[in-house]
């Protein structure tokens, strides 16, 4: 399992898919009628209307109170803290390039970082080869939680055929990318299975990624396991009892 690793390791705090929020720009080349360019109360209207559409980024200790907390049960699940740090890191990179949001929801760089994110991991204690589930909340300002789910679609439409998965330690390939069924809760959502060939080119994995979207926040769920069952999916319980306790919480 590609994964299973990753408490070994100190990972590297993500940071945030940039997708550019379209500016409203004042200036033109008209003249001193005016005609050719926006005015600068039309323009400062649309700023204005811009900067309003956006909705206001959590603090951290908000999106802590809505996180599992540590030993919470959920269904035959136990939440727990990372020890050594967290998943879905900059240390996740792909080639290509475009792929890379699929394994760390990010493109490596920081106009749109998360102003809070809180990472909690999720699955059954005393089965150590059992599933888990990694959990990410992530605050963004601006546009940024929408950038990321932008981004994240055009990742599984480029990458349906598969791309390499690289880190520091190993590479991963992934055979190939389909369309998961997404929970119908938030703004928006996106979910995921990935045919993933193992470390020695013999069996294939899977794993499963699921990203909801509500207001300036993105709740990610990673489901993997340490063998070559097939899951079918982020356990719904999971995404249930952490968008209630998220929604709740706000």
């Amino acid at each position: 399992m590609f994964r299973a690793v990753r408490e070994a390791v100190v990972w590297v705090v993500a940071g945030a898919v940039v997708i550019g929020l379209a500016g409203c720009s004042g200036g033109g080349e008209g003249g001193a009628d005016g005609k050719g360019g926006p005015s600068a109360s039309a323009s400062g209207s649309a700023a204005a209307s811009a900067s309003a559409a956006a909705p206001a980024p959590v603090s951290l200790a908000r999106l802590t109170a809505a996180s599992f907390t540590d030993g919470e049960k959920v269904g035959m699940y136990t939440a727990s803290e990372y020890a050594l740090g967290v998943p879905l890191g900059e240390n996740y990179t792909a080639s290509p390039a475009v792929c890379r949001p699929l394994v760390s929801l990010t493109e490596g760089a920081t106009a749109f970082d998360p102003v809070a994110e809180v990472h909690r991991r999720v699955d059954i204690p005393d089965e150590i080869l059992g599933l888990t589930v990694s959990v990410q909340l992530r605050s963004y300002a601006a546009q940024g939680a929408r950038g990321v789910m932008k981004a994240l679609g055009a990742a599984g439409r480029a990458c349906a055929g598969g791309f390499t998965e690289e880190r520091a330690v190993a590479r991963a390939k992934y055979l190939k990318v389909e369309p998961a069924k997404a929970p119908g809760v938030g703004d928006e959502a996106r979910a995921y299975r990935f045919t993933i060939l193992d470390v020695k080119g013999e069996e294939k994995l899977y794993e499963y990624l699921t990203v909801v979207r509500s207001g300036s926040v993105t709740l990610a769920f990673r489901a993997e396991i340490a063998g070559i069952q097939d899951v079918g999916g982020v356990p719904a319980e999971i995404v249930r009892a952490q968008w209630e306790k998220f929604r709740s919480a706000r």
